[in-house]
């Protein structure tokens, strides 16, 4: 189902002083829909000491409700299920957000797909992103979610100028969600020149010691160039593009849509996820664990991305504004099921 988003004005007041501990205790989605007015429970530590069945006995009187939004990866199925059912024992709340519907991570779905199973089948109330993916959840889990919008989780840098034909994409090693990153940037360096544009490979500082070898060569030969980048520079090196390729192969939502969205660039992304979901500028190619990566595919949508406009950055009044309905239905959520447990 659609959430019916409340009137921006009163975002809070259902959930005022309701004890919440979320998992992780803290990130930049986390932040965002934790509605002012909720007592956020706990700290900053990883992993979280909540999912410690041991903890949660001895604290369980401290708490209303449990948010799971992820982090629970380094638990056996078996020992999640512990938990799920220690917390209907203590009589605590779950509510749960998925955000990812396969580990990109993970070299097969099984494992993430039996967590999720887990938790959804004690949940109290299901959250997610977009309707695409709470159709795989009604389909696969059997359970009904609600739709919230992901809220601003950056600013665009009025200093900071985009450089039209600029494609930029973000690549490290080898792995199950990238397999082959040499394939991709060859085909993401077709598109960028047949666009009349160029290529940029994002690296993160502490992958470029094991970057393909074959990237590597291309960027000491000019081909394309490589930039190194920080995590807290993620969002300025997303501005300064006119279009951000996705890469991955597998992944439901992306937190790199909404920083794209809020800073005014053009996102290319694979056809595994429910990107264009999130943001109608999104430009979608083939890209997927069944048939793999499609280079044509990607090449046209690259050309097909660079020769519309780039796009202005969100109105921030209207994020805030987005951002204060998200954290309302958190509020009512949180009411809810805090109710409920109060009645029990």
């Amino acid at each position: 189902m659609h959430a019916d988003l409340p009137h921006p004005g009163l975002p809070t007041l259902a959930g005022a002083g309701i004890r919440v501990v979320s998992i992780p205790h803290s990130d930049p989605y986390v932040d965002a829909v934790v509605p002012p007015g909720a007592i956020r429970i706990g700290d900053a530590a990883e992993p979280s000491p909540w999912l410690d069945v041991a903890h949660l006995a001895a604290a369980a009187d401290e708490v209303d409700v449990v948010h799971l939004h992820a982090g629970c990866g380094r638990l056996a199925t078996a020992e999640l299920v512990t938990w799920t059912e220690e917390l209907q024992r203590l009589g605590v709340p779950l509510v749960v957000t998925v955000h990812q519907l396969r580990d990109a991570g993970e070299a097969a779905p099984g494992r993430h797909d039996a967590h999720l199973a887990a938790v959804l089948a004690t949940a109290e109330v299901v959250l997610t992103l977009t309707p695409g993916a709470a159709d795989v959840i009604l389909d696969r889990y059997g359970r009904t979610s609600i739709v919230v919008a992901h809220p601003s989780i950056a600013a665009a840098d009025p200093g900071l100028g985009a450089e039209r034909g600029l494609v930029g994409v973000c690549v490290g090693p080898a792995s199950s969600a990238v397999p082959d990153p040499a394939g991709l940037v060859r085909a993401a360096l077709s598109g960028a020149v047949s666009g009349g544009g160029r290529l940029r490979i994002l690296v993160d500082e502490a992958a470029v010691p094991a970057l393909d070898p074959v990237v590597a060569a291309m960027a000491d030969d000019g081909r394309i160039e490589l930039v190194r980048y920080r995590a807290d520079g993620w969002a300025a090196a997303l501005q300064q593009l006119h279009v951000a390729v996705l890469p991955e192969r597998c992944g439901t939502h992306s937190r790199d849509v909404e920083i794209c969205r809020d800073v005014g660039t053009r996102v290319v992304a694979p056809s595994c996820g429910w990107f264009a979901d999130q943001w109608s500028e999104v430009v979608p190619y083939a890209n997927d664990e069944h048939g793999g990566l499609d280079p044509v595919s990607l090449t046209a949508a690259i050309g097909a991305a660079l020769a519309r406009p780039m796009p202005r950055p969100a109105d921030p009044a209207w994020r805030a504004q987005q951002r204060a309905a998200v954290q309302g239905v958190h509020a009512e959520v949180y009411a809810q099921v805090a109710a409920d447990r109060s009645w029990a």
